[in-house]
Order: structure tokens, then C-alpha cells, then sequence
């Protein structure tokens, strides 16, 4: 047995060992999430509360980016080998899983079949149903800070391109936003950055709903821009720091929150509106609403609630110090009060209607668990409040009621969304039935204001990536212009050239095209490093590093043939050479098997749609044949481009679907002869369709299944050639090969 068996037999080895083991893992994760997503759905916890990602299984590879995105921790999980909102209750809309999908198979939807959600009706630039008037932030959807100020600083790109310029008229705005949120702070200073005159305009204060959360209470996990402000980089940010953060903001930009103003109505037309408060009426040309919904929160609808003692929102927890405070509720902004006023010294507890606390993030479960464990808190799950006492909160549970000694209540119940309001603005509302909202609308190109920060990302990416391309193809022809006259040698007219001690392997020039090569290579890990490292997400859009990926997979082995000077000298290298070949085969054919699957408006083809779409082909084609001359030939190829999907076995498919094609074709260019020469162009355009949709439905189910265990035969080979690589570069070190040796 000599040494390319043994090494291939190791290697075979290792691949194999790798892939079950990686196989082995997926399935008991996959077996834990199914679990999971059975026992939510049996207690009816299976329904997100608003924005949440929606997962086409038909196009996702299971790569888990999405997974290891979530800020949330396991909110999706892996079921039936792709992506699934597992805890949809704790899903919170961050929308990090969908910027993280390198095939985009996530959507962001509100609502689900079963559960509507009312919002006010806006279209692709957020403009609601009264033209001029746009809506965003939490009154749109959008309560996570992030994704409010993102799309409120889109909508202001928008209005920017409405506008044109600046009013010429010193006393008409060009915009008025009501509400001094983060998205109405975002949308000010992105519409100032770009010279448009603003009035900010909040019946609150500065922040908000935002103003009415606890003191030091952590308000976001994350860094934070706005529009041309610098980054928040803090990886904890509280309530005080993002206040701050606000003001400094608006100062640098001039731009003054009117606190204090109420909007009671709005009057004119798109350009020409007079926006009526309590401080008197202002002109303006766009109005955006970025009001939140606290100003009208969900009450408890009991007997006492008018009591003084009662309030919906929790400021200061330290006032509450040696009372008897119940909050009610069971979501976070609940569990947080609760627990706030507990660690401050109250006598806290909390009602919740629900036999367990499953609406609030798991953090927040154990901190009040916690608590309740060492008897600071009181839990009084599967509670409803009856009535309100003086001295007194009577709870029922069940059939049963009991009175708790109390002094304040806390009813943390969400907020409605403000209807009143917004019939005054003149804005609908529409029920959402898991659908998208807020995307630009189809057919439309963004311009430079509009795009979002993952387009914009992804346009800095590819030009990237060109650069890297034309580098690329700079250094290849420089290289080989500079080995022209020696890599074609063999034997001792290799050895002869003057070139040699330069090029050969262990040359000065040679050796530095290995090590750069290989350094290069290895940044090719980065992409995984990007879908597992949650410091990594907001760097970049994720189908960006793929395409960078694929790449520098493709440009790896052109690279180092030059270092190897196009000759296999030991089978160390040669079979790292090779191990590298596969690898970068691996992934082009996977992303191959990918590419077979039928898409349309950049979506994934469901099968039945494609059926479908066959039948409907296959009707269309045939008036074409019904001349009066004989077309026995094009009958043939309709019936066969036209017949049922295939049966036979996926790997016959595949093998015979490239010489089935091509012989179609040439079957197809014969026969066109035979009908009127008017027809042949649609003919032949239909029935080449025809074959794809068959050819495709037949692939379909196969394809799906060969792509889930595809990915893990790639990162096996892709481990095992960090391995052979890491061997190669130390045994030529400890031959004495490299910088400084022989």
C-alpha cells in the first residue's frame, strides 16, 4: 500500500467521521426544537405578539445563521431540517435572523392566518392612506428602538425625494413629526442632515414612551446610530443613557423637541397642510406620526381602577420602597416593574392570568423567579384582578377570589392603538394577516436616501469584491507574465532556469505566494465565524460574505498552483492541494444543486405553484398545434416536455437531466420547421419552458433532501483541510522550508 492510498484512506476517514458526527448533532437539536415547538403549541404559545420572521422551508439550507443571529438567544429553532419560529412568544422583532440568511428565505411579517394585528395602512414609502401623511416607529409596528430608528430615518429618504428643496416660505415646515420617540428623533435629524426645515412636536417629553420606563432600566442590547450622530457603542444601553444620547443628538443639529404640544387635528392636502395643536395651528408641507401607543394603554376594565393608586406605567422604582405594590401583567415591561420594585425594597408582587410567565424574555422568567425564591417577590400566577380596593386588590382564580393588602397597582397591559387619533389624521387602519409592511414598493429602485443600512452594506460589499476580482485577475496575469518562461519546464530545464531558485516552492517569490495564499484562504472561515458570532452581526450583510466567500473559494487554488509552480513534488502537498480542490467543488456544486430550484420575484417556488404552472404552459401551447398541418413531431415534444413529473430515482434525474436537455433542443430546432415560421418563437419559448417546469418538479424533493446533508459533507471537507494545511505548513517548517531557509 503506498502513501496516496494511505492518505486518501485517512482522509476518506476523517470526512466520514466528520459528517456523521456533524449529522448526529444536527438531529439531536433538531429532536430537542421539535419537542420545544410541540409543548408551546399545546399551551398555546405558539403565536407571535407582532413583527416576526417568517421562514420559506422550501428555500432555507439550514445553515443556522439565522439562529446564532437572535440577540433573543433560541428563538427559532431547526425542525424538519430548516428554520422555525420555535418561542414565538419571546420573539420581539429584532429582524437580525432575516439580515442574517444568506438566501433570503426569511420574511418579516405582522399578523399571523389566525391572528390579525390593526395598523394604520401605509404603503412601500410608509405613507398611510391619506397622501402626505406618513407613519412610523411604534404606531407602525415598530416598537424594538433599532428597528424604528432604521426605518424612520428610510422614511425620511422618502420625503426627501418628495420635497426636492427646502421651502422657500420661513414659516411653512417642510415637515411636522408628532411624537419625539426614537423614530421621530431618528426621522428629524435624517430629514436636518439633508437641510430640510423640521418641527418636532411631542404632547409628552423627550423619549416618549420611552420616558415612561424605569429610571436605569436597560432599554436595548446593542449599539445604536442615528442619522448623523455618532454610535452608541455601548453593548447595555439604559433608559438615562439613550436620553442623553437623544439630546446631544437634536443639539448638534439644532433641531428643539416642542414638549408639551398635543395634535388635535390635521386639515389640507399633501404640501399644503395646517397642523392644528394646543399651542395653535402650523403650516407644513409632509407630516410624519411617530407617536407610540402608551398614550393609550390597555386598562384593566374593573370596579376601583379610577383610583388614584392605579397608574400604567412605571417611572421611579424607588419611590415605591416600603409599599405594597401588585403589578399586573406578563409580558417584560411587567416582569421588569415587578421586579424593580421588589429589589427596591417593596412589598412586590405580580398577577398574571397565565398559569406561568411565557410572553417575557427568559431573563427576565429567572430574575423574577429568583426573587420569588427568596421570598422578595410574590408570584400569583393564573390571577385576574375583579376589583380595586382603598386598602386592597381582590384577585380571582378560578372560581375562587381572594383580597391582597395593597397601596398601588401597576397594570402593565400594553397600549391600544390610538384610533381616535388617527381617524383625525385621517388614516386607516387595516387588519394584517401575517403580511410584510413598510417594503419598498415592487418594480421601484431605492435611491441614495432610501436604501436601507443592509442594501447600502451590500452595494459597499460588492464593490469590494470587484476590487478584490480586478486585483485578482491583476496579480493571475502578473504572475503569469513573470513565469512564463519558466512553469512550463519539466525535470532539469526546470532546475537550469535562472527563475528557479525564485518560483520553485521554497523560493523567495514562491514562498510568499504560499503564505499569502494560504492567509487568504483561511480568511474564507470568516464567512462561518459570521454566522456563529452574534459581535460579528451587524457587520455586513450575510449573503454578501457568501458571495465573498465563494470567491475567494474559487480564487484559493488558482492562487497557490502559482506557489506550487503547476508540479506535485510530495503527497503532503498534493494532498492538501487536493483537499482544497474538493472543498471548492463541494461548495460550487452545492450552490448548483441550489440554483436548480425554480424561483420567481425572489422567492422560492412552491411545488404546487409549479405544477401548476406546467398546466397552465402546457394549455397555452396547444392552439399553436391545432393548423392544419401535420405536426406529429411538435406533438411528440409537447407530450413529452408536458408528460407528469418523473419518478425515477433522484440521482438518474440528475445524472440525465444535462444529455436529456440538450437533446431536447436539438429535437426542438428540428421540428420548428414545420410550423408557420410567425409561431416559432413563441412555440419554441413555451415548450422550453414546459421541459424546465417538468424537469424541475421532478428534481424538487430530491434536491431539498441532497442540500440538508450536502452542507455538512462542505464544512467537513473544509475542516479537514484546515488540518492537512496546518500539517503541510509545519512539516516544510520543520524541513527547514520558509522565510530565512533553504
Amino acid at each position: 500500500m503506498n502513501e496516496t492510498t494511505v492518505a486518501g484512506i485517512v482522509m476518506g476517514s476523517g470526512v466520514s467521521a466528520l459528517v456523521l458526527t456533524q449529522l448526529a448533532l444536527r438531529r439531536r437539536r433538531e429532536q430537542r426544537d421539535e419537542r420545544t415547538l410541540a409543548e408551546n403549541e399545546a399551551r398555546g404559545l405558539h403565536l407571535p405578539p407582532s413583527l416576526h420572521p417568517v421562514i420559506d422551508a422550501d428555500r432555507c439550507i439550514g445553515s443556522l445563521a439565522c439562529i446564532k443571529a437572535c440577540p433573543e438567544g433560541d428563538i427559532l429553532g431547526v425542525v424538519d431540517g430548516a428554520a422555525r419560529l420555535v418561542h414565538a412568544t419571546h420573539c420581539v422583532g429584532h429582524g437580525r435572523c432575516a439580515a442574517s440568511c444568506p438566501v433570503q428565505a426569511i420574511t418579516l411579517v405582522f399578523g399571523t392566518a389566525t391572528r390579525g394585528v390593526d395598523l394604520p395602512e401605509v404603503d412601500g414609502r410608509f405613507e398611510s392612506s391619506r397622501p402626505g401623511v406618513h407613519v412610523v416607529g411604534e404606531l407602525s409596528g415598530m416598537g424594538l428602538i433599532r428597528n424604528a430608528v432604521e426605518q424612520a430615518a428610510q422614511c425620511a429618504g422618502y420625503l426627501a425625494e418628495a420635497l426636492g428643496r427646502p421651502a422657500r416660505d420661513p414659516a411653512v415646515a417642510d415637515a411636522v413629526v408628532v411624537g419625539a420617540g426614537p423614530a421621530g428623533v431618528s426621522c428629524a435629524l435624517a430629514l436636518r442632515a439633508r437641510g430640510f426645515s423640521v418641527r418636532l412636536l411631542e404632547r409628552g417629553r423627550l423619549g416618549g414612551a420611552m420616558a415612561h420606563y424605569p429610571r436605569h432600566g436597560l432599554v436595548m442590547n446593542g449599539p445604536l446610530q442615528l442619522p448623523g450622530a455618532a454610535r452608541l457603542k455601548e453593548a447595555l444601553i439604559t433608559k438615562l443613557q439613550l436620553l442623553e444620547y437623544f439630546e446631544k443628538a437634536l443639539a448638534a443639529a439644532r433641531v428643539k423637541v416642542e414638549q408639551g404640544v398635543e395634535v388635535t387635528g390635521l386639515s389640507g392636502k399633501d404640501g399644503e397642510f395646517v397642523v392644528e395643536t394646543g399651542r395653535g395651528l402650523i403650516a407644513a408641507r409632509k407630516v410624519v406620526l411617530a407617536a407610540g401607543r402608551r398614550g393609550t394603554p390597555r386598562t384593566l376594565g374593573v370596579p376601583g381602577e379610577e383610583l388614584a393608586k392605579v397608574t400604567y406605567a412605571l417611572v421611579d422604582a424607588e419611590q415605591y420602597a416600603g409599599k405594597r405594590v401588585l403589578v399586573v401583567g406578563g409580558g417584560d415591561a411587567a416582569v421588569e416593574a415587578a421586579c424593580a420594585v421588589a429589589e427596591k425594597g417593596a412589598e412586590g408582587a405580580l398577577s398574571y392570568r397565565q398559569a406561568a410567565l411565557q410572553r417575557c424574555r427568559p431573563a427576565n422568567r429567572q430574575r423574577a423567579e429568583a426573587l420569588a425564591a427568596r421570598g422578595k417577590l410574590l408570584l400569583l400566577m393564573g390571577t385576574e384582578v375583579a376589583r380595586i380596593e382603598e386598602q386592597a386588590v381582590v384577585l380571582r382564580r378560578g372560581g375562587q377570589e381572594q383580597a391582597v393588602p395593597n397601596d398601588f397597582v401597576i397594570a402593565c397591559l400594553g397600549g391600544e392603538l390610538p384610533l381616535d387619533f388617527l381617524r383625525r389624521m385621517g388614516v386607516q387602519v387595516r387588519r394584517l394577516f401575517g403580511e410584510q409592511r413598510g417594503a419598498r414598493p415592487a418594480g421601484e429602485r431605492e435611491g441614495p436616501w432610501t436604501a436601507s443600512p443592509e442594501e447600502r452594506a451590500r452595494r459597499r460589499w460588492w464593490r469590494v469584491l470587484a476590487v478584490a476580482g480586478l486585483a485578482a485577475a491583476v496579480l493571475v496575469v502578473l504572475l503569469s507574465l513573470t513565469g512564463a518562461g519558466y512553469y512550463p519546464l519539466r525535470g532539469p530545464e526546470r532546475l537550469r532556469s535562472p527563475l528557479h531558485a525564485t518560483l520553485k516552492p521554497a523560493g523567495s517569490l514562491g514562498i510568499t505566494i504560499g503564505i499569502a495564499a494560504s492567509a487568504v484562504m483561511l480568511t474564507n472561515f470568516l464567512y462561518a465565524l459570521r454566522k456563529r458570532w452574534s459581535a460579528l452581526s451587524g457587520l455586513g450583510n450575510l449573503s454578501s460574505w457568501l458571495d465573498v466567500h465563494v470567491f475567494v473559494g474559487v480564487m484559493s487554488p488558482v492562487v497557490i498552483a502559482f506557489h506550487a509552480a503547476f508540479q506535485s513534488n510530495n503527497v503532503m502537498a498534493s494532498s492538501t492541494y487536493a483537499s482544497l480542490g474538493i472543498v471548492v467543488a463541494t461548495g460550487l456544486v452545492g450552490r448548483w444543486f441550489y440554483g436548480l430550484l425554480p424561483r420567481a420575484h425572489g422567492r422560492q417556488v412552491e411545488l404546487a405553484e409549479l405544477l401548476g404552472e406546467l398546466t397552465r404552459t402546457r394549455a397555452r401551447l396547444e392552439p399553436l398545434l391545432a393548423g392544419g398541418r401535420d405536426h406529429a413531431a411538435v406533438a411528440a415534444l409537447l407530450e413529452e416536455a408536458g408528460a407528469p413529473p418523473s419518478r425515477a430515482p433522484f440521482a438518474l434525474q440528475l445524472l440525465g437531466s444535462l444529455p436529456a436537455a440538450v437533446a431536447f433542443r436539438a429535437r426542438l430546432a428540428a421540428a420548428l420547421h414545420l410550423v408557420p415560421a410567425e409561431d416559432r418563437p413563441a412555440l419554441r419559448r413555451n415548450l422550453t419552458q414546459l421541459r424546465r417546469l417538468r424537469a424541475q418538479a421532478g428534481l424538487f424533493g430530491g434536491i431539498q433532501r441532497l442540500m440538508r446533508v450536502w452542507r455538512s459533507l462542505h464544512v467537513a471537507l473544509a475542516a479537514l483541510l484546515v488540518v492537512a494545511l496546518t500539517s503541510h505548513i509545519l512539516l516544510a517548517l520543520y524541513l527547514g522550508y520558509g522565510p530565512g531557509g533553504r
